[in-house]
């Protein structure tokens, strides 16, 4: 019976994956804010 060896992808933190997730959340989130806050401004006479 072969021992099992922990793959590549087993081997890498998924905390990684959860904090890019994270970090595309924010980032879309800042950059609707900062659309909706330009085409307020635009649109105030």
């Amino acid at each position: 019976m072969q021992r099992k060896k922990p793959t590549y992808l087993q081997q890498r933190k998924p905390k990684q994956q959860m904090n890019k997730k994270l970090l595309i959340w924010v980032g879309s989130i800042f950059a609707a804010i900062l659309i909706v806050m330009i085409v307020l401004l635009l649109l105030n006479p």
